[in-house]
């Protein structure tokens, strides 16, 4: 970025991004990733509250329903819980959209202290330079990390330093219809954890006009799936080591996955409804499937809309048996400060990262959503005790996340076009589930474009 200032690169780089982002909307409703000083940028244009008054932070986010009410909650109990900072949260749309309205903000003071994206927007937010990365803030007050779980850090620490704090958090896991298997002469109590044991069990529980499965058409499945065969999605130790230059889609890891998901097409033991989760979600609701895959953050819809009508079992999300160590990777999103606002703005907001990764918080959070806390601490909280009373199925979803084995792999791809990525991924596993291209044909292809897209968005960086 030699020739450019921080603001026009800001802007050049948002503008290359969100070029994709308009034909990238996932619609599976989950989220199933800079500068050192704060008050760099256009701090100064921002005045300093006046002595007394308390410092006011505006917090843009993309929670909405339940989970906006939920954090509402959490900033109405820190500004009560303190007289020096205001937190004004405010609903931006979607991930895509708030991002959108950062951009637009740039050129003026009235964009946010803080921000919630999505944890594929990662890279790009570390390239924009338009943020002051979390570990100043830790470094500057000794803040001790050793509280908070390592494998939810993992993702959002590039380059050696925290760049973001870690909010809603979630990973996939395998639901499956306990009293479906009982039917089938399954031991519910055993689930299938390879895709050679999904295969057989989708066989047996297909009858009755029932079929054994559905996953979503979903690239973050895919990301996943790669994972937990600890094999990298990109080049350069998944864009860790340095910028990746090359998607590995196409690898033995992709290939072996498709194969096997398209070959349970084919024996008519899954059904292929599309990209959206809601679609399979409500399959599985009916009784219409026997197993499929989602978000953790989806435990409590999922076993609420089943509630009286069967009974859901939770596993791990599914390997090949001959696989490498590897694990889920987290899903969801963290908070970034901007280093466009003021010095005490961004203090501000450090101090309400603070608040709420306090166990209180986290445990209100978690229960209240179904998140994952991201202290270690919350799960000591007698109210998180009780939902997993109430809720058994997510300590799956619990043990998942700390027998993941930390690599490469696990700490998650990072790249400035993952939205478009994960169209293109989509679309590949689509041309295979309809029988146009073959695993090897359709990955190799989307691999093509996806390093293609990264070349551009390289150059873009550089410049």
């Amino acid at each position: 970025m030699k020739h450019l200032n921080k603001k026009s690169t800001l802007l050049l780089l948002l503008a290359f991004v969100m070029m994709f982002m308009a034909a990238c909307g996932n619609g599976n409703g989950t989220a199933g990733s800079a500068g050192d000083k704060p008050a760099a940028g256009g701090a100064e244009n921002k005045e300093a509250p006046k002595a007394g008054e308390p410092v006011k932070v505006v917090w843009w986010h993309s929670m909405s329903g339940e989970l906006g009410k939920a954090v509402d909650k959490l900033v109405s109990d820190f500004n009560a819980s303190q007289k020096n900072v205001v937190v004004e949260a405010v609903f931006q749309g979607t991930y895509d959209e708030s991002l959108n309205k950062m951009k637009a903000s740039m050129d003026s003071t009235s964009g946010p202290a803080l921000i919630q994206v999505y944890e594929i927007g990662s890279r790009f937010m570390i390239d924009s330079k338009a943020i002051t990365p979390i570990q100043t803030f830790i470094d500057a007050d000794k803040y001790d990390v050793s509280q908070l779980e390592e494998n939810i850090l993992n993702y959002y620490t590039v380059g050696g330093k925290l760049n973001s704090m870690p909010f809603n958090t979630s990973n996939p896991i395998l639901y499956y219809n306990k009293d479906m298997f009982k039917a089938a002469g399954l031991d519910p109590e055993k689930p299938p954890v390879t895709y050679e044991e999904i295969a057989e069990a989708a066989k047996k529980l297909t009858k009755d006009g029932k079929a054994g499965a559905s996953f979503a058409i979903y690239g973050w499945f895919m990301e996943q799936f790669f994972a937990n065969q600890g094999a990298e999605l990109l080049n350069n130790g998944n864009g860790r080591t340095s910028p990746a230059t090359e998607s590995m889609l196409g690898s033995d890891a992709g290939v072996k996955t498709l194969t096997w998901w398209k070959q349970m097409i084919d024996d008519k033991t899954m059904l292929n409804l599309g990209r959206k989760t809601d679609d399979t979600k409500k399959a599985f609701a009916a009784g219409q499937i026997a197993m499929t895959l989602d978000s953790t953050a989806s435990l409590r819809g999922i076993v609420s809309a089943a509630e009286g009508k069967f009974q859901v079992g939770t596993a791990f999300l599914p390997k090949p048996k001959d696989a490498k160590e590897g694990g889920v990777i987290v899903g969801g999103a963290s908070l970034y400060i901007l280093n466009n606002r003021s010095e005490a703005e961004q203090k501000g907001a450090w101090e309400f990262i603070k608040f709420l990764a306090d166990p209180k918080q986290q445990a209100y959070w978690h229960v209240n959503t179904g998140y994952f806390p991201i202290t270690k601490k919350a799960y000591d909280e007698q109210l998180v005790k009780d939902n997993l009373a109430k809720y058994p199925q997510f300590k799956t979803a619990v043990d998942q996340l700390h027998q993941t084995k930390a690599n490469k792999a696990t700490q998650g791809a990072v790249m400035g076009v993952f939205p478009e990525a994960r169209q293109l991924t989509e679309g590949a596993i689509e041309e295979v589930l309809n029988g146009k291209k073959t695993p090897k044909e359709a990955l190799d292809g989307a691999a093509k474009e996806i390093s293609s897209k990264l070349a551009q968005y390289n150059k873009t960086v550089a410049k």
